[in-house]
């Protein structure tokens, strides 16, 4: 099945500081069959249906996006692939690649759902896929995620593999949760010639736990692995935040997205779509403008595009996140899952 999208031709976003908006991160679902306890709370009220897109709406969304010169899409959620109809969504995107109007078409997931889906991912063209584990200790992983089937996980990240995609793992740090499987993590990831990116824990939505007690700074965590590998600095780039080391030892590559304590956000060139059609122009702000009343208001993409270009010529500089004694409660109200990842 394919859908229909106007063609805009090819221009540029740029925002008011010069940085050209060619990635978008779209939230398909806020829906997601894991819990984990830093990321929502265990009983969350989602969205009724009919204020999410449907499929054909995302698709022309994401298509009018592409046709303003954005050249890297990522599928978020919640869990994007428990979406009902997500591979024709997918399927249908693949079309941008297949013309070169898209350079990349990838999905974060809990990786739940890849053992039956990897290889239909993989030959609608997903090369890459980013995939979230914070423990690889069965009873931990449980404890974390709450709802998550170990297991499954562990299936669907080889036949990931076995497709021929290439997986990047994100660790959250978690102070007294998991902040000592990091070296466990290195040595399964770059064996399997995975990347692994370590990500500061970030103030959005309320959740059952004090996340000043989560907190770990990444400076900490480079400190305690250089005292069991050798890290140095590395040019690779994926247009994500993260910055990246080389290990010597294992020939492997190890990445930091550190939103508190080194503010990435200089070389942003991504913005960010809920499953509402809500646009954030940052992750960590809250100004936003609504994409779905004009997706829904005409057959024709010009008020979309219009709103599109407005929203990117306000864009901040960056975010304020904060977490301390005097800012524990979130910096942002709305829960990761409905932003998306």
């Amino acid at each position: 099945m394919q859908f229909e999208a106007e063609t805009q031709g090819t221009p540029t976003l740029i925002d008011p500081f010069g940085r050209q908006i060619d990635y978008v991160r779209v939230s398909v679902t806020d829906r997601c069959d894991f819990r984990c306890f830093y990321c929502m709370a265990e009983n969350m009220h989602f969205l009724p249906k009919k204020d999410i897109l449907s499929l054909e709406e995302l698709d022309r969304l994401c298509s009018a996006f592409v046709d303003q010169g954005v050249r890297r899409l990522r599928l978020t959620g919640g869990e994007p692939l428990v979406r009902k109809g997500i591979l024709t969504l997918i399927s249908s995107l693949s079309r941008h690649l297949d013309s070169g109007a898209l350079d990349e078409l990838t999905l974060t997931t809990n990786g739940s759902q890849l053992k039956r889906m990897a290889p239909e991912l993989a030959a609608m063209g997903v090369k890459r896929i980013n995939l979230s584990l914070d423990s690889l200790r069965e009873d931990r992983f449980h404890s974390i995620t709450r709802w998550g089937k170990f297991g499954s996980v562990m299936e669907g990240i080889e036949a990931a593999l076995a497709a021929g995609i290439k997986l990047k793992l994100n660790m959250v740090a978690l102070k007294g949760v998991n902040d000592d499987e990091f070296d466990d993590m290195i040595r399964f990831c770059h064996a399997r010639g995975m990347d692994l990116t370590i990500i500061e824990t970030m103030p959005l939505g309320e959740i059952d736990h004090d996340r000043l007690d989560l907190y770990l700074p990444l400076d900490q965590v480079k400190q305690q692995l250089a005292q069991s590998w050798t890290l140095s600095p590395s040019r690779h780039k994926t247009g994500g935040p993260a910055t990246y080391m080389q290990i010597a030892e294992t020939g492997g590559r190890i990445g930091f997205i550190t939103p508190l304590t080194h503010n990435f956000c200089e070389s942003c060139n991504r913005v960010r779509i809920t499953c509402t059609g809500t646009l954030y122009m940052c992750l960590g702000q809250e100004d936003a403008v609504d994409l779905r009343a004009p997706l829904r208001a005409s057959e024709s993409n010009d008020l979309l595009v219009q709103e599109i270009r407005g929203a990117i010529a306000r864009k901040p500089l960056g975010h304020d996140f904060v977490i301390d004694r005097e800012n524990n409660r979130p910096s942002i109200g709305r829960h990761m899952s409905v932003t998306g990842g």
